[in-house]
């Protein structure tokens, strides 16, 4: 793409626009002109026919001004001069009669964690749709006991050019995918569900290729018959063992939200203040790492123009960072961390986790579970509630088993993890030596905005944890 590109598409100036903006921020900390072109579709496909299909083209910008802890937000989908105008004149009222320093431009970066390609360009819409149609049909020959299927693909394409004051411009092309397949089974009265899915930032070609849809109609299925031999959960005190990679969600939203600079700046966070302190056991450490390559929540500049960064936030059970956007990192006297995101040019940028998880440790999944007298090992986590300033949590399993005598056992049906992230941090006693990241189907929810992330961790032990059932 062009210099001018996203200006080019809308016929601005970009000298004109250049001195709009200049002229907006002047006297203020900070701020940018975020500009963002973007293409998305989605199929659905459920019991057996294409339910829905959806294409959506979009455009906009937002321009923002940053004096202190005030932030004078506009945007508009009409990008025009006119619109920009209208604009700088709304964002330029929260720094008036204020005399700021205009902060240094975030470091240039040559790093591009994934290509240009547009998935939206790839495979034509018939092909998508044949290819859903395979997946059904491969599903229900697959296993008798298969009463639905639900097969669903979604792409984007995201354009982004972010303007300073000082007239610098940075650019980033975001293409994002994922597959996704959930199974209905039965036998008799009964029915369960399984759900398996991938992505990340790549073309189509990369995820729909028979030897990874088929992986997803088989993982999907698998976790269907477990739970349709699963008992009740048992409930109580119990030490519970996590298994690698999305359970890692737990982490994310028990404690990765937690370790959000903004948070912290306003004493809102159960980490907040414990700068330097033990937070956790020893030999666990949890980055953000928002530089490897193709992840679902990579990102090579984030949303104000910084370069992504592996963050480390928790070393050896020590909290020595956080999460940081611009203007945080600025309040606080630290340097951002690239975690500026935002979901849109309607929203303003905050501070969010990229892929966010804990490395591992020295010892085997049969070592861990064989330490087990009677627990719980969760392997697959559905939906979850946690309150960032106390950090109390309540996460539901969807694929877990009875550990009975250091040995997998039965499966159990409705158990809850109910803790504190950072109480249960401390009570992390074994740490696997197999982590993994997640398959690339994560979403990050805060203040109304919407993100794509990754998690991970290895399997790890967890002593004295409550666990809800009932059984």
């Amino acid at each position: 793409m062009t210099e001018t590109s996203l200006l080019a598409r809308a016929d601005l100036d970009p000298d004109v626009t250049r001195r709009i903006v200049a002229e907006a921020l002047e006297g203020a900390d900070d701020g940018e002109l975020f500009l963002e072109y973007k293409q998305s579709e989605s199929l659905l496909f459920d019991n057996g026919r294409l339910k829905n299909a959806a294409t959506d083209n979009g455009q906009g910008f937002g321009l923002r001004s940053v004096k202190g802890e005030a932030v004078g937000y506009a945007h508009s989908s009409n990008v025009s001069e006119g619109a920009l105008k209208r604009a700088a004149e709304t964002v330029r009222a929260v720094a008036s009669g204020y005399a700021g320093t205009l902060a240094e431009a975030p470091a240039r970066t040559n790093i591009r964690l994934y290509g240009d390609d547009n998935p939206l360009e790839g495979p034509p819409f018939a092909d998508k749709v044949k290819l859903l149609e395979e997946i059904d049909a491969y599903a229900r020959s697959k296993e008798a006991k298969v009463r639905q299927v639900t097969a669903s693909l979604a792409a984007s394409w995201q354009v982004v050019e972010i303007i300073r004051a000082d007239g610098q411009t940075y650019r980033d092309i975001r293409p994002l995918v994922r597959l996704n397949v959930s199974v209905v089974a039965g036998a008799g009265d009964r029915q369960e569900t399984g759900s398996y899915g991938l992505g990340g930032r790549a073309a189509y070609a990369e995820f729909i290729t028979e030897g990874r849809w088929k992986q997803a109609a088989d993982l999907a299925i698998r976790q269907a018959l477990i739970n349709l031999d699963s008992v009740a959960s048992p409930a109580g005190e119990m030490d519970v063992v996590l298994g690698p990679g999305w359970p890692g969600v737990m982490l994310h939203e028990a404690v990765g939200h937690g370790l959000e600079g903004d948070f912290n700046r306003k004493g809102q966070s159960a980490f907040a203040g414990l700068m330097g302190e033990m937070v956790a056991s020893k030999g666990v450490t949890v980055v953000d790492d928002g530089t490897i390559v193709g992840r679902r929540g990579s990102i090579s500049i984030d949303d104000e123009g910084t370069a992504s960064n592996r963050t480390v936030l928790i070393d050896d059970g020590r909290l020595v960072g956080y999460m940081q956007d611009r203007q945080n990192a600025r309040l606080m006297g630290v340097k951002a961390t690239g975690n500026g995101r935002r979901e849109s040019y309607a929203h303003v940028p905050m501070p969010r986790m990229t892929n966010t998880y804990m490395l591992g440790g020295s010892h085997s999944k049969e070592e861990i579970l064989a330490s087990v007298k009677n627990g719980l090992y969760a392997v697959n986590f559905g939906g979850g509630q946690v309150d960032i300033t106390s950090g109390k949590y309540v996460f539901e399993c969807t694929e877990a088993y009875r550990i009975e005598n250091g040995k997998i056992g039965a499966p159990v049906k409705g158990a809850m993890l109910i803790g504190s992230g950072p109480a249960d941090m401390q009570r992390v006693t074994m740490i696997g030596n197999d982590m993994s990241l997640d398959t690339g189907i994560g979403m990050c929810g805060k203040a109304g905005q919407w993100v794509p992330v990754g998690v991970g961790q290895p399997t790890l032990k967890m002593e004295r944890i409550t666990v809800g059932g009932t059984g």
